[in-house]
C-alpha cells in the first residue's frame, strides 16, 4: 500500500495578513534614535606647565620630552616593560590564579553561550516528538456528528472505524520557524556578539590593571625595602654618635642631658623601624591576595635606592589610545550592542511571520502507527502585529534607547577619564624626576653637614643639638627620596595601564 499524506495547505491568506497588516504598524514604528554629539579628542597630551590645563595643540603647548615610537608602552608587553624577573614571576603567578581573573573568564564564556544561543533563532527549531492523547466528542459537536457519519460509510470498515472517546497517538518531529523578515533576529545575534566581545576586552581591562596591581604592590615592597636600609645605616650611625657623646660625657665636656638627647633619637629611629615591617607584611599579604595564594613571603629583587626609572616612555596619541585601552574598546563594544538592541525593539512594532510544520506517524490506533498510510504532514504559516500591547512595545523600546543614551554618556566618560589619566600619570613621571634629582642633591648636602657637625663637634665649635638636627634631617631627606622614587615608579607602572597595557 502507498503511503498517504494529508498536507494542511499554506494559508493563502498571508499575503493579504501582511498587506493588511504593514499600514497599521509601519505607520506608529518609531523613527531612528540619533546619537548624541560626541566629544572631539585632543590631538596631543601636551600639558601647559604654568596653568596646568591642557591645550589640545602641540604649538601652544609644552611637550614632554617623551618619544611616540614602536618601542613605547603602547607597543611593549608587560614582561619586556617590567624588566624583572622576580617581577615578571609574580604576575605570572597572577595570571594563572587570580580569581578576579578566572571570573571575567567565565563571563566570557557566558556570553559565548549567549551569542550561540542567538544562532539557533536564525534557523527553524525541530524538536522530536512522541505523544498520546485521548478525546471524547460530543454528539452534538462537529467532530461527533462528522465521526458518526464516516463510520456508516461503506468505505470505512475494521481498523479505519473511529471510535468513541478517540485516541491520538504521534510519532515524528515538529517545527517552528520566526522568518526573520525584518532583521530583528539577525540583530539580536549582533548585538550578542559585540557583547562577547565586550567581555573579552573586559578580562583584557582587568589583565592590564592585575599587572599594574602587582607591580605597584612590588615596587612599594621595593621602596620599603629601601626605607629599612636608609633606617638601619642611619641608626649606625647613630649608634656611634651616642657612643662618642657618652665619651665626650667622661671627659667632661658634654652633660647627661646631651647622652639622653642622642640615645633618644636613636630609640626614635629604631622605633620607625618596627612601622616599616608591619608596612612590608600588609603589602606582602595585599600581593599574595593577587596571586590567589595565602600569605608567604615575597622573593624580589634590591631596593629602589639602586634603581634607576626608564628614561624614555612613549605615548602615542589620544585617538590611537582609544583603541588600545581595554577599558574604552568595551564600552565601545557595549555601546555598539545597546544601538542594535534599539534596532530590535524597533522590529518588534512591525509584524512578524511564523511558521511552523509537522512530519511523522499520526492515527487514533496504536495498532497501525508503523503503518505507511499514517504518514502525516502539515505546515501553517501565520502573521501577528502587536496592537492592543503596543503600549508594551513602546516601554521597551523607550528603555533600549535609555540604555543606548547610557551605554554613550559611558563611553565618553571612559574616554574623557583615560586622557586625564594619561597626561597626569605623564605629567606626574616627569615631575617626580624631577623632584628626585633635586632630593638627591639634598640628601648629599645634609650627608656632609652631618661629617661636618660631627667634627666641629670633636673639636668644640658645633653644640649636639647641631649633630642631632644634621642627624635628623639627613634621615628625613633619604627617606623623602625613596618615597619620591617610589613615587616615580607607581606613576610609571599608573601610566602603563593608562595607555591600555601592551594590548593592541
Amino acid at each position: 500500500m502507498k503511503p498517504q499524506f494529508i498536507l494542511k495547505p499554506v494559508r493563502l491568506s498571508v499575503q493579504l495578513l501582511i498587506v493588511g497588516l504593514l499600514p497599521l504598524s509601519s505607520c506608529q514604528v518609531p523613527k531612528a534614535m540619533l546619537a548624541p554629539s560626541q566629544q572631539p579628542i585632543p590631538t596631543t597630551f601636551g600639558t601647559n606647565i604654568d596653568s596646568g590645563t591642557a591645550t589640545g595643540t602641540s604649538a601652544q603647548s609644552d611637550q614632554l620630552s617623551f618619544v611616540a615610537d614602536s618601542t613605547g608602552i603602547a607597543g611593549r608587553h608587560w614582561r619586556t616593560f617590567f624588566d624583572d624577573k622576580e617581577l615578571a614571576a609574580l604576575i605570572d603567578t597572577a595570571l594563572t590564579a587570580n580569581l578576579d581573573l578566572r571570573i571575567a573568564t567565565q563571563r566570557i564564556e557566558q556570553a559565548r553561550a549567549t551569542f550561540d544561543y542567538t544562532r539557533g533563532f536564525l534557523t527553524p527549531q525541530v524538536n522530536a516528538v512522541a505523544s498520546a492523547g485521548l478525546d471524547r466528542y460530543g454528539q452534538n459537536t462537529l467532530n461527533g456528528v462528522g465521526n458518526f457519519d464516516t463510520n456508516l460509510s461503506p468505505n470505512i470498515d475494521g481498523s479505519r472505524r473511529i471510535p468513541n472517546p478517540t485516541p491520538d497517538f504521534f510519532v515524528g518531529a515538529r517545527s517552528t520557524w520566526e522568518v526573520d523578515i525584518w532583521g530583528k533576529l539577525r540583530n539580536q545575534r549582533k548585538a550578542a556578539y559585540l557583547r562577547l566581545l565586550a567581555s573579552e576586552e573586559g578580562r583584557h581591562a582587568i589583565v592590564t590593571g592585575l599587572v599594574a596591581e602587582v607591580a605597584r604592590y612590588y615596587y612599594t615592597l621595593l621602596a620599603l625595602d629601601g626605607e629599612l636600609e636608609i633606617i638601619q645605616k642611619n641608626v649606625d650611625y647613630q649608634r656611634n654618635a651616642l657612643d662618642l657623646v657618652r665619651v665626650q660625657k667622661q671627659a667632661g665636656r658634654v652633660t647627661e642631658l646631651a647622652v639622653q638627647q642622642f640615645a633618644a633619637q636613636l630609640l626614635n629611629t629604631r622605633s620607625r623601624q618596627g612601622q616599616v615591617r608591619q608596612q612590608i607584611i600588609e603589602a606582602e599579604n595585599e600581593l599574595n591576595r593577587l596571586l590567589g595564594r595565602y600569605p608567604q613571603p615575597i622573593a624580589r629583587g634590591r631596593s629602589l635606592q639602586s634603581r634607576e626609572l626608564p628614561g624614555q616612555v612613549a605615548t602615542g596619541l589620544p585617538a590611537r589610545m582609544v583603541f588600545r585601552r581595554p577599558d574604552i574598546r568595551q564600552a565601545e563594544r557595549t555601546l555598539q550592542a545597546t544601538q542594535v538592541d534599539v534596532d530590535v525593539a524597533r522590529a518588534e512594532f512591525l509584524p512578524s511571520l511564523n511558521v511552523t510544520g509537522y512530519l511523522g506517524l499520526n492515527t487514533f490506533r496504536l495498532g497501525t502507527l508503523v503503518n505507511p498510510a499514517s504518514v502525516a504532514a502539515g505546515l501553517l504559516s501565520g502573521l501577528s502585529a502587536p496592537v492592543f500591547n503596543r503600549r508594551f512595545v513602546r516601554a521597551n523600546y523607550n528603555g533600549s534607547v535609555a540604555q543606548s543614551r547610557e551605554a554613550f554618556y559611558r563611553y565618553r566618560q571612559t574616554i574623557v577619564d583615560g586622557v586625564s589619566e594619561v597626561t597626569s600619570q605623564l605629567r606626574g613621571v616627569e615631575n617626580y624626576r624631577q623632584v628626585a634629582d633635586l632630593q638627591i642633591e639634598e640628601v648629599q648636602t645634609l650627608s656632609n653637614a652631618v661629617g661636618t657637625a660631627n667634627d666641629l663637634f670633636r673639636s668644640g665649635y658645633a653644640t649636639y643639638l647641631e649633630v642631632i638636627t644634621a642627624q635628623r634631617s639627613v634621615l628625613e631627606a633619604e627617606l623623602a627620596l625613596i618615597n619620591t622614587k617610589r613615587a616615580q615608579f607607581l606613576s610609571l607602572t599608573s601610566l602603563y595601564r593608562s595607555l591600555g597595557g601592551g594590548w593592541e
